[in-house]
């Protein structure tokens, strides 16, 4: 039987204290997650080395750092990754950023943080990182 899934029933999870995660479909080889970031918040600048991450705004706007580009993401619009590019989300407008994340083969366990990442979290900078 095939189930509805939403944010109401799926696995949900915590990551950097306030941004939300939920797991809408986790299978060995791709994975679909929905994520809350509250304004403000940032995530770890890192690469995958097998993941390829699409990212689809819902809600807010995603500023993405991708290599040595820096690109904002309006709702319904998308940006794909590619695996061993260096890669940071941030939300910097006033509303909560939501988006929906594929990931084929799933990333976690597959991130690797930069070195610049590490050494600003060393000095008390960094904000948030996903598991």
């Amino acid at each position: 039987m095939t189930e509805i899934i939403s944010k109401q029933n799926a696995e949900h999870y915590v990551w950097g204290g306030d941004c939300d995660g939920w797991h809408l479909l986790k299978m060995p080889g791709v994975s679909v997650i929905q994520e809350r970031v509250p304004p403000g918040r940032t995530e770890v600048r890192h690469f995958h080395q097998r993941s390829h991450q699409f990212f689809f705004v819902l809600s807010g706007e995603a500023t993405i750092e991708v290599g040595t580009d820096t690109i904002r993401v309006k709702p319904m619009e998308s940006c794909f990754v590619e695996p061993n590019i260096r890669h940071v989300l941030r939300n910097e407008g006033t509303q909560d950023l939501e988006f929906i994340l594929v990931s084929v083969p799933p990333s976690h366990g597959d991130r690797i943080a930069t070195e610049d990442q590490a050494n600003k979290a060393s000095h008390g900078t960094l904000t948030n990182s996903r598991p």
